[in-house]
């Protein structure tokens, strides 16, 4: 079982250091890179060629940025079975890839698998919606976030396996793409599986010491990509715009009041005015 993972790069190069090092050490071998290099100054050249006897790989230069559209340019250089699209600052425990195709031949029907988002800690959860408990899920408690999800093309309609280039940094709504794409792929009737027991370690960027500038960045792309199946009569975004546009921001912005804490309630403020920012301004 194959798996080609889509890595879309620009900016980083200690980073993609750490996750190549990362996948040397991975006890399942039968998987391919395909890095989507958008940098324009050869910023990880000498990294590419360091690893390049330990990995099998093709460095792709692409003259756009855009991270959807350089990870959907990816998938067709793919050749496993099994896709995903690791981010340039996460790295992956040495048994990922490994487990991952053991619960795919475990769960025969399944079409996509998603691991946990871990703060390069063996216990503590970083960005996404992650679990303790392993489960099964469907669009109206997605699980993980784009760079956890793992997915199976035998099992995928090939029309519906793209990412729209709308979403995602350096595109017109930032961040929302993996959502997007996983919110699509569950109301096609795929079926999905969330284990923590897949870790893969990324920091922790979703907290409000970091700030807001983050928050209203990603949140936008959130409002937008409810708005985009709104627009399409999907009945069921009416819980989403419940949750994500009202219950949830001001419950949190409540609670901080409540706790006295400034940092959280401007945190939860940006979210609000993101979220709402991005579904006004969405067109097609």
């Amino acid at each position: 079982m194959k798996i080609s993972l889509v890595l879309a790069t620009l900016g980083r190069d200690v980073e993609v250091a750490d996750f190549l090092k990362s996948l040397v050490y991975q006890t399942y071998r039968d998987f391919e890179l395909i890095i989507i290099d958008q940098n324009q100054d050869g910023k990880i050249d000498k990294i590419v060629e360091q690893y390049k006897s330990s990995l099998v790989m093709q460095h792709i230069k692409v003259n756009f940025t855009g991270n959807a559209r350089a990870r959907d340019f990816g998938i067709g250089f793919a050749q496993g079975r099994i896709v995903a699209f690791p981010d340039d600052d996460c790295a992956y425990d040495k048994d990922v890839l490994k487990k991952v195709t053991a619960e795919f031949k475990k769960r025969p029907n399944l079409s996509i698998l998603v691991a946990g988002s871990y703060d390069f800690s063996s216990s503590r959860f970083s960005i996404g919606v992650n679990s303790d408990s392993a489960q099964y899920f469907s669009r109206f408690n997605m699980m993980g976030v784009e760079f956890t999800h793992f997915f199976n093309r035998k099992r995928i309609e090939a029309k519906d396996f793209h990412l729209d280039h709308d979403f995602g940094i350096g595109s017109k709504y930032s961040g929302g793409e993996g959502f997007e794409l996983l919110y699509r792929l569950l109301r096609a009737g795929n079926i999905a599986f969330y284990t923590p027991e897949i870790k893969i370690y990324h920091p922790d960027k979703d907290h409000y010491k970091l700030g807001t500038g983050r928050m209203l960045m990603y949140s936008t792309g959130v409002g937008a990509y409810i708005r985009k199946f709104a627009n399409q009569q999907d009945v069921f975004m009416l819980y989403y715009i419940v949750r994500k546009m009202f219950v949830a921001p001001l419950l949190k912005m409540l609670l901080a009041m409540l706790f006295l804490n400034p940092k959280k309630l401007a945190y939860s403020f940006y979210n609000l005015v993101g979220i709402w920012r991005g579904f006004l301004a969405y067109e097609s």
